[in-house]
């Protein structure tokens, strides 16, 4: 689709790069966290210098240094699976049954299956560090002989429950990092030693609590299942129990205490070096990047930041540079100053004109996105006639009061790019995951009414039934042959009635008796699943879900905001030439018709709940409360334009309604 030079430089360039200094710090500390979980596994009050003594051999030894080449492969497998996971925009399920979609994906089971098998990698060197009865698989026999007179060799089912052990608790890692949104890349401004620094508490908290309900969980699992695989073990070894001890599956062996602690401190350590290397990841990758505005060689004009905003790039690409456009925005009048210069030769201001263009037309696609939702929630399945109402007149207003369109103007699309990946997709490109698109009605639902298939259907805007409500006994027209510039719907004068146009009567084919059969067994299959609670369960829709996906990609909108607002505020004192007043109209507008549809939006169910608290695990949570802070920083940004502007803004050509609105912030009435 695209060169290999001008698509994937950064990926090659910085990302790659940002990837492997993560995973070689992860693998650097993995030496001291080792040291520190042997201490743990083999402390002893009774005698603290002996076992200081012991760990210190045991670190040094040759079946240590294997286990630690292990372990860092086990590392790097770790930091190639969140590369390729890892996404800045986070998959929200609005029902159960999304959720359980996701968790059953084909791609997420491979991603389950290689944690289950790096678990069991760890497991095993867990139990070789902590010695004694969990170091070997087979024992010999307390009792017993062979037909030669060696010990008979018995299977030491401690072993296995400490290999089983690091499966279950990969698995569990797996599936609650799909549940929680793990795989999430939340961008923060602390620089990197401060948040490692204070991640490090929380880091080890978190592994020591998941590490004990997965522990709990897992007991359980093995109590009434672990006669499974260690009968399936020795026939396949050809190993015996061995009946002087008590098996594991049972009460008694599983009241152990020793045991349970051992199990607890391996999970504890897997997880905390998974995690850690998941902390340098997001660390790493999110760092702010400075790009430059203008560029010295025509060759490298791709990776200048207009030129980057307005291609197809990659989402950690795009949501970087509008970090960066942020930030200049505020803090860096010289390169502010790059952003107003104009072209030479030819004196246009390329650069002003591609980033204010992009940035509106992200604001015009979550305001459409916002409209859609707002009135598909609004008619509760039911369609609504647009032909008289006020977001018609809306829409004709957003483009001026003279009648022609700006070509600064956004144009809305229905489309929300929303990729599943960081790296495979582009911000324009790709296909849309229904699970995170929950403002798109589900028409394949089974409770989904014919009235809001019509509504979700796209209406034809040229058609003369655009805005009605679609009558099953209607036809809709064809187009006129012999339509001219001409036409009195075009210059101005009264359109011609419908009964005074001749048109050919075409009769409505009738379906045939199989069709109506299926259409009736499909509607009775409907209402029957409809009542059943456990389908209801399913498919219902999650509290607050629908409206945290619609702004699960708003991070970008907050930025652009930013940006904007700070490069118009500035502009009032260092835009010598005046760019930014030639599309000051559009900025302001596009802003007021995002601030009209966000305050509609909150006026609906569970939109307006107050933002949940973080649970206090690594899965970041700050995704289900950017809809409260795009609201403030869209509030915010109008104000710091008005405040900077004040009364010249009047002079601004704008709708009558989009200036009465404009009036009521330049009066601090919002």
């Amino acid at each position: 689709m695209f060169s290999t030079e001008t698509n994937c430089w950064f990926i090659r360039k910085v990302v790659c790069w940002r990837s492997a200094a993560s995973i070689a710090w992860a693998v650097l500390l993995l030496p001291p966290t080792t040291a520190v979980f042997v201490l743990l596994s083999k402390f002893s009050l009774l005698h603290p210098i002996q076992t200081i003594s012991e760990c210190l051999s045991l670190l040094t030894s040759a079946s240590s240094v294997f286990s630690l080449i292990l372990l860092g492969g086990v590392i790097i497998m770790v930091g190639f699976l969140i590369l390729e996971y890892c996404t800045v925009i986070p998959t929200i399920a609005c029902s159960k049954m999304a959720l359980l979609g996701q968790l059953l994906h084909p791609r997420q089971l491979v991603n389950s299956l290689a944690h289950c098998l790096m678990g069991i990698i760890v497991a095993w060197c867990c139990a070789v560090k902590v010695g004694s009865r969990y170091e070997k698989l087979g024992t010999p026999c307390s009792q017993g002989v062979g037909h030669e007179g060696d010990p008979q060799m018995c299977l030491n089912e401690y072993h296995l429950l400490f290999l089983l052990a690091g499966a279950f608790v990969g698995l569990s890692h797996s599936l609650l990092g799909v549940i929680h949104n793990m795989n999430y890349i939340p961008f923060h401004t602390v620089q990197k030693y401060l948040r490692f620094k204070g991640s490090l508490p929380l880091l080890v908290k978190c592994s020591a609590t998941q590490a004990f309900y997965s522990i709990r969980n897992y007991i359980v699992v093995y109590y009434f299942l672990g006669h499974i695989p260690r009968t399936w073990l020795c026939k396949t070894l050809n190993l015996h129990l061995d009946n002087s001890i008590n098996p594991l599956d049972s009460i008694a062996g599983l009241l152990d205490v020793s045991l349970l602690y051992h199990l607890w401190i391996s999970a504890t350590y897997l997880l905390f070096t998974w995690y850690i290397t998941l902390l340098l990841f997001r660390i790493f990758v999110t760092e702010v990047y400075s790009f430059s505005v203008l560029s010295s060689f025509t060759e490298d004009a791709y990776q200048c930041l207009p030129k980057v905003l307005t291609d197809k790039q990659p989402m950690i690409l795009k949501f970087l540079a509008l970090q960066d456009l942020a930030l200049l925005s505020q803090y860096s009048p010289i390169r502010r100053s790059e952003v107003f210069s104009l072209s030479q030769p030819g004196g246009h201001p390329h650069n002003w004109n591609a980033i204010s263009k992009e940035c509106l037309a992200l604001l015009a696609d979550l305001t459409q996105r916002l409209v859609a939702y707002n009135e598909t929630i609004a008619t509760n399945g039911r369609a609504k006639s647009l032909s008289s109402g006020s977001e018609r007149k809306t829409s004709s207003e957003s483009s001026g009061t003279s009648g022609t369109e700006d070509p600064m103007t956004p144009r809305f699309t229905f489309q929300k790019k929303t990729p599943a990946s960081v790296f495979a997709r582009s911000i324009a490109g790709g296909q849309q995951s229904p699970m995170t698109a929950p403002f798109t009605p589900d028409l394949d639902s089974p409770f989904s009414s014919p009235a809001l298939r019509r509504l979700a259907s796209p209406l034809d805007q040229g058609s003369p039934w655009y805005g009605t409500v679609q009558s099953p006994h209607l036809m809709r027209r064809a187009p006129k042959l012999w339509s001219t510039p001409t036409d009195p719907q075009v210059n101005g004068s009264p359109a011609l009635s419908p009964d005074s146009v001749p048109s050919p009567k075409q009769e409505p084919s009738k379906p045939s008796f199989l069709t109506l059969f299926l259409q009736n067994r499909k509607e009775q299959v409907k209402h029957f699943l409809a009542k059943r609670v456990l389908i209801m369960y399913l498919f219902n829709k999650l509290p607050e879900a629908s409206s945290q996906a619609l702004f699960a990609d708003s991070q970008a909108h907050i930025w652009a905001l930013e940006g904007l607002s700070y490069l118009v505020q500035a502009s009032f004192s260092e835009d010598e030439f005046g760019v930014v007043q030639t599309t000051l109209p559009s900025i302001l507008s596009s802003m007021l018709l995002l601030q009209e549809a966000v305050d509609r939006h909150f006026k609906l169910p569970h939109a307006s709940s107050k933002p949940v608290r973080s649970s206090g695990g690594l899965g970041d949570s700050t995704y289900r409360t950017l809809r409260f802070a795009l609201r403030a920083t869209l509030k915010t940004a109008i104000y710091r334009i008005t405040t900077t502007f004040g009364n010249h803004l009047n002079a601004v050509q704008m709708s009558a309604e989009h200036q009465k609105r404009l009036q009521q912030f330049l009066e601090y009435k919002e």
